[in-house]
């Protein structure tokens, strides 16, 4: 399709938001990828990426072989997503730690009216795409009770948590980071990204374009022949991940992480009311509506592919 700069611009914008969901756990960059109009399209770039691919690079020469990368897309998408994970993980951690109850706010309006969004998109419910809905929420609402793992250094494991990261992050309502923390392998990531370790960096990349590439084909062939079933399926995801994204929680049990801080390792999502903190429940609420209207910009962008 022909593009003008404005709409790169456009692509960029909407991979600074993706980036931004992916670098807070719980949230997924996939949903925002879906919600703005891209997600079939990136799913089929990235499928695209094959060996035939590089013959045309030989064969045709680099424009060819950009044209049928469909490139520009994936640069401008790719730009804004870098720019916006690696620069906000810090403003999510300080967040997360400082004004937890704000951030998931936000995103728990966010991902309220993504379920909304998402599930419209369904043309034709069944009683294979109820189940296909069921089963979405009761994995991605397990996924969320889990305890996270303890920090795993080892390359080989990085190399792996890579390739589960990157799949779940393209998954929406299945978080990348938030696997990552379930893997215990997202301090080590950000603090490699803080550190600028580009061993442990190069590792994970490594492991998530193995992961992204793989995963891709099987999302592209459930799009083709099982559209209503899948778009079903990923909306139960992102219904499930409420869970994880409820601003009011529970402490139940707690770890000392490598640096000796007692971090939580298990809670509960409790009442606004019960809450044992100042539950901000104005602010809140004004939060939860700002993140629902987000989603209606993203639609409204999604028009402009």
């Amino acid at each position: 399709m022909q593009r003008r700069l404005s709409d790169y611009l456009i692509i960029s914008f909407k991979g600074l938001a993706m980036g931004a969901a992916d670098a807070v756990p719980g949230v997924s960059g996939g949903t925002i990828a879906f919600i703005s109009g891209i997600y079939e399209e990136l799913i089929n770039t990235i499928s695209n990426i094959n060996m035939s691919l590089f013959k045309t690079l030989f064969t045709n020469g680099i424009k060819e072989f950009w044209k049928d990368l469909n490139g520009n897309f994936l640069l401008s998408l790719l730009l804004g997503i870098i720019i916006s994970f690696v620069s906000f993980m810090r403003l999510a951690k300080y967040l997360l730690e400082y004004h937890p109850v704000l951030i998931w706010s936000f995103f728990f309006g966010l991902i309220v009216a993504s379920i909304y969004f998402v599930g419209k998109q369904i043309n034709k419910w069944r009683l294979a795409t109820i189940l296909a809905l069921i089963f979405g929420a009761i994995v991605a609402f397990y996924i969320s009770k889990l305890p996270s793992m303890t920090t795993n250094e080892n390359p080989w494991f990085l190399f792996f948590a890579g390739a589960i990261a990157i799949c779940a992050m393209i998954l929406p309502g299945i978080s990348g980071s938030f696997i990552l923390i379930i893997l215990g392998a997202y301090k080590t990531l950000s603090d490699a990204i803080h550190d600028i370790d580009l061993n442990k960096i190069i590792i994970f990349t490594g492991g998530a374009i193995v992961g992204l590439l793989s995963f891709s084909h099987i999302l592209k062939w459930l799009f083709k022949h099982y559209h209503n079933i899948t778009l079903a399926l990923l909306t139960g995801f992102i219904f499930g991940s409420l869970n994880k994204v409820w601003p009011w929680k529970k402490t139940l049990t707690w770890h000392t992480d490598s640096k000796g801080i007692e971090v939580p390792l298990l809670q509960e999502s409790v009442s606004p009311f019960s809450f044992s903190g100042d539950n901000q429940l104005a602010f809140a609420l004004i939060l939860m509506l700002l993140g629902f209207l987000t989603i209606f910009i993203l639609e409204r962008l999604g028009s402009k592919k």
